[in-house]
């Protein structure tokens, strides 16, 4: 060999090993942020979840993972289970590596703890409210809110109208299911009517209301009639049916 060739060798041997190494060092990068993507759509999907089952409206997520590592190696395909997804601002992920049938080898556990923030259209007053008032399609409006650390957010303001404000609201203020109830329909001591409908026969009566009462609550009414206190249901204002009474057989 002549020299110039054994100096081009000299050369060229650092050269390869540092690419080499090079090569490797991606191959572990591209590696754990495979794993990092894995971890934030599985996230999204969650929330994703979470979102449907409460009733937002076109919600919009970030996630990231808030605690990055690098994992071994691993023969198998990875599993990625959701480990406490309750706070989507702290939600804890499990990347698993299957152990090998028969082997003591290649199974692992990491954790990774992500970050999340939800954004949705929810119900928002427009006006501010009473405490005990009844909402109105004038007292609600729609707006795009942050809503990661709210799990009762109401997602249209259908939903909201008619209900009662537990407490007064400010206008601007995000509705919560905890903020409203059903408006009372009949109040205690007052007249209502008490109705009994089946098929085509009709019978009403006076009576006194023993209780105060939503929509389908059952309440204590004295049928003025015969002084006879009997258990009813709301089911309109200032209007009671015999509780007894299936509602299917209610036309």
């Amino acid at each position: 060999m002549s020299d110039v060739c054994r100096a081009t060798s000299a050369l060229l041997l650092p050269l390869t090993a540092a690419v080499l190494i090079s090569l490797a060092g991606g191959n572990t990068n591209a590696a754990e942020m495979s794993i990092t993507a894995r971890l934030e759509q599985a996230a999204r999907e969650q929330l994703a979840r979470q979102a449907e089952t409460a009733g937002l409206s076109e919600p919009q997520f970030t996630v990231s993972v808030a605690t990055p590592r690098a994992a071994p190696p691993c023969a198998k395909a990875l599993n990625i289970e959701a480990v406490d997804t309750r706070t989507p601002a702290r939600m804890r992920f499990a990347v698993l590596c299957p152990q090998d049938a028969g082997s003591n080898n290649g199974g692992w556990k990491y954790e990774y703890v992500l970050r999340g923030s939800v954004s949705a259209l929810v119900a928002v007053t427009a006006v501010p409210v009473a405490a005990g008032q009844a909402l109105t399609v004038q007292d609600v409006t729609l707006e795009r809110r942050d809503v990661t650390t709210i799990a009762d957010a109401i997602g249209s303001a259908e939903a909201a109208t008619g209900q009662a404000a537990r407490r007064s609201l400010r206008a601007g203020e995000v509705l919560r299911q905890a903020q409203l109830s059903a408006p009372l329909l009949v109040k205690r001591g007052e007249a209502v009517i008490m109705l009994a409908r089946f098929e085509a026969l009709e019978i009403s009566t006076a009576g006194e209301a023993l209780d105060a009462g939503a929509i389908n609550a059952l309440v204590r009414v004295r049928n003025l009639a015969n002084g006879r206190v009997v258990r009813m249901r709301v089911i309109a204002p200032g209007t009671v049916e015999p509780a007894d009474i299936p509602r299917s057989a209610q036309p």
